[in-house]
């Protein structure tokens, strides 16, 4: 298992929590189907897969569990034509228009009906905590869902302090400064081939791939008042990812050497022996990245009232 994006905030007032008590925590908090007349439901799953039954995973320090997102499909577009349908039968029925607020009563009449029937999507999303720094990542691309795995582990741990981790300089002046002057780039840093630049005072975005970073088209426009949202980042012999300027790191790449690294390691076949190996090799590089990564930007921002994160 390889994380593909994270979502990075900073644990605050952390108790320590065994193991076995988190454990417990999270069996009470665990997934079940959505009953007949839920839209959804979420809860805690085995990080290894269906035949797996241990929800949270611990080495060294490094913690794993996964949030299981249940959600049932039901088009509008299917209740639409339904509520057409039968709001045509009652109308021809009685000789009368529905009012507005009978036309929304049988709307949600019809959604209680066809709900139980609707097919149901699952969502995994996994959470690390690194218990050593008081750091917690969330695997998601979608920052809501990241806060909904944050709100299912503080209803389990009954409370939970945390904020986005935040450094002392913006990431989007410091990325901007990176492409703009090649020497003002962190020794191990190369820049990738992806860019997101956006103008100031306004909406004006432009995307660029596969694009050398470096080229003349490039300083122009930062010549012209651009600043770097978005920056592909490259460390040698580790990982690369596209630096976002919340801090979120996007589309995360593992080393040849680093997969490698993993692959040697004997299984036999064991799908939780090769989790938990992959989760080590993975946890090591990516924490000392963040760390790195928080380094270049000047330090973390300090957070003098820390504020529980909904």
């Amino acid at each position: 298992m390889w994380f593909k994006h994270l979502h990075l905030y900073r644990l605050h007032d952390a108790a320590t929590i065994a193991a076995a008590d988190l454990e417990e925590a999270l069996a009470a908090q665990a997934a079940r189907a959505p009953a007949s007349q839920e839209a959804r439901r979420v809860g805690w799953c085995p990080p290894a897969g269906r035949n797996a039954t241990t929800l949270l995973h611990e080495l060294q320090g490094q913690r794993l569990v996964t949030l299981l997102r249940q959600e049932r499909l039901l088009p509008a577009g299917v209740v639409r034509e339904e509520l057409e349908e039968r709001g045509a039968e009652i109308e021809a029925r009685e000789g009368r228009k529905l009012r507005r607020q009978e036309k929304q009563e049988l709307k949600e009449q019809i959604y209680e009906e066809l709900l139980p029937r609707a097919f149901i999507r699952s969502q995994k999303v996994d959470l690390w905590w690194d218990t050593r720094r008081h750091l917690i990542a969330v695997n998601t691309s979608s920052r809501k869902r990241a806060e909904e795995a944050l709100d299912l582990l503080r209803e389990t741990l009954g409370s939970l302090k945390v904020t986005p981790l935040t450094a002392q300089t913006l990431p989007m002046r410091a990325m901007t400064q990176w492409l703009a002057e090649e020497g003002s780039r962190p020794s191990g840093l190369q820049l990738g081939d992806q860019v997101e630049l956006k103008a100031k005072g306004d909406d004006g975005v432009l995307r660029a791939r596969q694009v050398d970073l470096d080229s003349e088209e490039i300083q122009q426009l930062l010549a012209a008042g651009k600043q770097a949202s978005r920056l592909a980042i490259e460390v040698e012999g580790r990982l690369g990812y596209v630096l976002h300027d919340d801090l979120t790191l996007k589309s995360l790449r593992f080393s040849d050497a680093l997969i490698d690294a993993a692959n040697e390691t004997e299984d036999d076949g064991d799908a939780l022996v090769r989790l938990e190996a992959d989760f080590m090799l993975m946890t090591q590089a990516l924490a000392e990245e963040i760390e790195q990564l928080i380094e270049w930007l000047g330090g973390e921002a300090t957070q003098s009232t820390p504020q529980s994160h909904s």
